[in-house]
């Protein structure tokens, strides 16, 4: 390949932020439409919010198969046909009068959806295509779901007090289909297929056969996985990582601002700027992945945000001041910071099985984001205010640090990591795999 001549790994890593962006529409709706939801169908925000965390439930348990099945069928079916589901689960809510059928709506449908193109998806491509710059591009394609975040979001709060929120779920459900035919013409699977090596590589690795069915590798990643440490200390830290962003800011900053009488049109610009600020961090932090100590920089991360999220309750007003502003810019470079230096662990102890053995970390990173999701709806209900939640999660913040500084680095002289059949022998905990 001449020098001059621009890697087709970089028309990939393209092509995979703006499926990433394309998915994120809908993933930035739940805070937007919690109040019109609750207001029209007079359901319980403890209601509502359990819909949200069957979405984020989903979103993170199908991705260690989704990433199995990418390396069955090919990235492009299974993004194609993810971002089919996310268009159906959006605009088939206009349709629904109850609460039902807003689980699977929007819980379930579009919970499998941006699951099959969560950071899995990220990691599968970064791993194939990427020698050089892996951390770097790791850091890019996380912000996808940011630039989703920070392109719908003020766009959906306006059309939301404009128009109505069916407006604004057809709106995601267009932007779904919309990504599809790119999909299909340039999101390619292999670099091998070209008769490449990956950038920054300097030999063609042929794929490997896929060995068994999607579920069988993806179940058999997670058995010989949890009997590591570092596994149960990268999912503990990112199960409290989900919580305190995904499940419980995400979902709830714009309800709790209303609260202190902003604007909720006020509030969502405010939650896309931590969406901007997201981009920057996410790829700052990939190019510190690339040179730092991936433990040191997560035990950073998870202490900055606890502490902030201790002063938070105390910035909440009716108007925007420069302190709430503060925490907006911090909060929005911390937000997935945590991404690029997980996914480099993973990959570090795990080897070629990083991908969905980080799969099912993100799994954990979701069922905490849905167990905060909920909880945080239920403070509200039975006191009043979120003050306690913030609290919580802030403690839970600081504790992530500390799991993450407890993970070592994997010896030169560990055993290959393999994945393990699903019914293997008994699980023991092995210090430094």
């Amino acid at each position: 390949m001449s020098r001059n001549r621009l890697h087709p790994a970089w028309v990939v890593a393209f092509v995979a932020f703006i499926a990433l962006v394309g998915a994120a529409g809908f993933r930035a709706t739940p805070s937007v439409l919690l109040h019109p939801l609750h207001e029209e169908f007079r359901w319980p925000l403890a209601e509502i919010s359990a819909a949200v965390s069957v979405n984020l439930l989903l979103y993170g348990v199908t991705a260690p198969f989704a990433a199995a099945l990418m390396d069955r069928f090919g990235i492009r079916r299974v993004v194609s046909a993810a971002l089919v589901l996310v268009a159906a689960g959006s605009g088939l809510t206009v349709f629904m009068t109850a609460s039902w059928q807003l689980i699977l709506c929007w819980g379930v449908l579009v919970g499998l959806g941006t699951g099959s193109m969560a950071l899995a998806f990220v990691a599968t491509v970064t791993g194939r295509w990427f020698v050089h710059r892996r951390g770097l591009v790791t850091g890019v394609l996380t912000a996808g779901g940011a630039a989703g975040q920070l392109v719908f979001l003020p766009l959906l709060a306006t059309v939301v007090a404009d128009r109505g929120w069916r407006t604004a779920a057809l709106i995601v459900a267009g932007a779904a289909l919309v990504v599809v035919p790119l999909v299909g013409w340039l999101l390619r699977e292999h670099p091998a297929d070209l008769g490449l090596p990956a950038y920054g590589g300097t030999e063609v690795v042929p794929p490997a056969p896929p060995a068994g069915g999607a579920a069988s590798r993806a179940l058999g990643a997670l058995a010989a996985a949890a009997r590591t440490r570092p596994f149960w200390l990268l999912a503990a830290g990112f199960a409290i990582c989900g919580a305190t962003t995904n499940g419980l800011v995400g979902t709830h900053f714009i309800p709790a601002a209303h609260d202190h009488g902003m604007a909720e049109t006020t509030a969502a610009s405010l939650l896309a700027l931590v969406g901007l600020f997201d981009i920057v961090g996410t790829i700052a932090s990939g190019w510190l992945t690339d040179r730092v100590d991936s433990r040191v920089l997560l035990g950073s991360y998870y202490a900055l945000r606890g502490l902030s999220l201790l002063v938070l309750p105390s910035l909440f007003a009716g108007a925007t001041h420069p302190s709430m502003l503060v925490f907006i810019v911090f909060y929005g470079l911390d937000w997935v910071a945590t991404v690029p230096p997980t996914v480099a662990l993973c990959r570090e102890h795990f080897g070629a099985s990083g991908p969905i053995v980080f799969g099912w970390v993100f799994a954990a990173h979701q069922i905490g984001a849905a167990i905060a999701a909920t909880a945080a709806g239920l403070v509200r209900d039975q006191l009043g205010t979120y003050t306690l939640a913030w609290y919580v999660a802030g403690g839970l913040a600081i504790g992530a640090a500390v799991l993450s500084l407890l993970i070592k680095r994997r010896s030169a002289a560990a055993p290959e990591f393999r994945p393990a059949p699903v019914l293997a022998g008994p699980w023991r905990l092995r210090p430094s795999e």
